[in-house]
């Protein structure tokens, strides 16, 4: 698993829904909430809401006490831990930079009693709590906790929502940070008329509704799907919004959940490209898993636009096909269904490759940690499910990782493996490497070959600390030889957000990916060293763009190119983050091969029912 546009989130250990809640109520726990005012401090009379929100991101009472704060209920979370309700002034102040909403926080076990319509007033403390805590780099959802509510009347009618269109979101994301604040905007005035994170700050608790728009991120478990309300906003070919480059955030994103309860409305199923028709509307919250959220109290109706799986056209007979693939921790424990779906794929939308680089196979005994470090159960019973799927009788090559040295979910020793069809493509093997043992590169005749095949590159290098090591391996087609080089680089965990407080936002990752891809292009150019028309292929997960650092040291000195940027921008991309379709799956080419064919097989990432997270790559040669 990985990325975002801007980071990696891993699923959480608690339901989605609640975890906000549950964050929070540790930060009461820990202080992490900003100031908490003394008990014997006396409320400021005559606060509206807007005054709490201020026209900066931190609200000027934050730590203060307030007391009768009067507004109307306008949505109301009564499960999980995140309960609470957010009210809103249906006056104002005519400010667009002052929100007219907030959230109220009455704690991870009280469920409120008041009811959207309601007029209520509300007295507690002011605080800023950060989803994630304050090192996730996120901005904090200003809020009242320790509420004390009274009920003036009910049956109110609702403060007429804020429309949020193409033509009010602005086309700018975010103002640069202020430097003296670390980069931080949270201290800058917001202008929302002419950013767009400014704009969403602008509307935080606010009733907000959006009318029919497409979806770009589909539904997932934890009842939540991305639309866009920006329909030409950098549209891919099946419906997506694509992130092209750091500065193509895509404003028109917002993220949809339901405040319904799962047990009275289940939430609908949605693929990337499918419609949320009329209106959906609720309180605008901010939460940890991406940021700017609208709490739907009513969603608009999913229109099927009945998106398929994509099928790439088989090799020729002179062709040599390889494919990468993150099957997403396959270990045996998983569901048969699972290996069937997988197999299934690999015959039916990657027309059976000849080579196939798997990333994530986990060890025999999966995520348990006792030791176990081969994998020779796991490949297998993939193996059979090809076949079973009508597909050929593939080998396999491997190298076993040290325990708990590779990454990963511990104990499950996630690695990268190679399955080929021996019916078109040979293995040459050179045996004798174990994990710790670097392949390296010599001549033989006027070609070069591997010390090792297989064999890991460069296993010792702090780049790979704690990361998988990529596989080398040694094939030959039709005569000819082929590298192919099997990667998995270090994850985004770490990185910010793309709606974090600090503009731009710190992409911590980088530095150990640059660093790995620093490696990997000096052991191609080992290759090309000895032979500059050597047919190299570096494929897999590498966890970054297109355009990324990491990917412009993989290609330094011409030694690769990313056969991804040879299709049309609509169709760069591999993976959905948060309503960002974008590319951390690659294939990249040495010189030697001047022609080939490449195909990001779309089969998993825009769909509600996938079989791993990441989309397959193939690409088609004539060696």
């Amino acid at each position: 698993m990985s990325s975002t546009a801007s980071s990696s989130a891993s699923a959480p250990a608690i339901p989605r829904p609640a975890a906000v809640a549950v964050l929070t109520a540790a930060a009461l726990a820990a202080g992490l909430l900003a100031g908490s005012a003394p008990a014997s401090a006396a409320a400021e009379p005559g606060v509206r809401i807007h005054d709490i929100q201020g026209t900066t991101r931190v609200s000027p009472l934050a730590g203060q006490p307030v007391a009768d704060v009067p507004g109307i209920v306008t949505g109301v979370r009564t499960y999980g831990s995140s309960r609470g309700f957010w009210f809103q002034d249906p006056g104002g102040d005519g400010n667009p930079a002052t929100s007219e909403g907030v959230f109220v926080f009455t704690g991870s076990g009280s469920t409120p009693t008041v009811k959207a319509g309601d007029s209520v007033l509300v007295s507690g403390t002011v605080a800023e709590f950060v989803p994630g805590g304050t090192s996730s780099g996120n901005q904090s959802l200003t809020q009242i906790t320790r509420p004390a509510v009274t009920v003036v009347s009910a049956g109110n009618a609702l403060p007429e929502p804020v429309t949020v269109a193409a033509w009010t979101v602005p086309g700018a994301y975010a103002p640069a940070g202020d430097p003296a604040a670390g980069g931080s905007v949270n201290g800058l005035r917001l202008d929302p008329r002419r950013y767009a994170l400014d704009y969403y700050e602008s509307l935080e608790g606010t009733n907000v509704r959006i009318g029919t728009s497409r979806i770009v991120g589909a539904s997932d478990p934890y009842s939540e799907l991305w639309v866009t309300v920006k329909p030409q906003e950098n549209p891919t070919a099946r419906g997506g919004a694509r992130y092209g480059s750091y500065e193509s955030q895509n404003t028109g994103r917002l993220k949809v959940q339901s405040l319904v309860p799962l047990a009275e409305q289940p939430f609908p199923k949605a693929n990337v490209g499918d419609v949320l028709k009329g209106t959906t509307e609720g309180p605008l919250d901010f939460n940890q898993f991406g940021g700017y959220t609208l709490a739907a109290r009513g969603l608009g109706t999913v229109v099927d636009r009945g998106l398929e799986r994509e099928r790439t056209r088989p090799q020729t007979k002179n062709e040599l096909s390889v494919a990468t693939y993150n099957v997403e921790n396959l270990d045996p424990g998983d569901p048969q269904e699972k290996f069937d779906a997988l197999g299934r794929a690999v015959v039916e939308n990657l027309a059976s490759p000849d080579v196939l680089a798997l990333e994530e196979i986990q060890d025999n005994t999966g995520a348990k940690n006792d030791g176990t470090v081969a994998a020779d159960q796991t490949v297998r019973k993939f193996i059979d499910a090809i076949k079973a799927a009508g597909g050929p009788a593939y080998d396999w090559r491997g190298v076993d990782p040290e325990n708990n040295k590779d990454g990963g979910e511990p104990g499950g020793n996630i690695r990268q493996v190679f399955l080929f069809n021996p019916e078109r493509v040979s293995f040459t093997d050179r045996p004798g490497a174990g994990a710790t043992t670097a392949t390296g590169v010599v001549r033989e005749g006027r070609t070069a070959a591997l010390t090792h095949s297989p064999g890991r590159v460069a296993p010792a290098d702090a780049a790979w600390e704690s990361s998988r090591k990529p596989l080398a391996g040694e094939f030959s087609f039709r005569g000819k030889k082929v590298f192919v080089i099997a990667n998995h680089f270090g994850s985004k965990g770490g990185d910010e957000s793309l709606t974090s407080h600090r503009q731009p936002p710190n992409r911590s990752s980088e530095v150990k990916r640059l660093a790995q891809a620093q490696a990997v292009n000096a052991f191609v150019k080992d290759v090309l060293a000895v032979d500059r028309k050597a047919d190299v292929l570096v494929v897999g997960d590498i966890n970054d763009f297109e355009f990324s650092a990491t990917t412009k040291a993989l290609t330094a000195g011409g030694a690769l190119y990313p056969a991804v940027k040879s299709l049309p921008r609509a169709d760069r991309y591999s993976y959905v983050f948060q309503g960002n379709s974008q590319v951390l799956d690659q294939i990249l080419t040495s010189p030697g091969i001047g022609r080939f064919d490449y195909d990001s097989v779309h089969i998993n990432a825009e769909f509600s029912e996938q079989n791993s997270d990441h989309d397959p790559q193939v690409v088609r040669f004539k060696p």
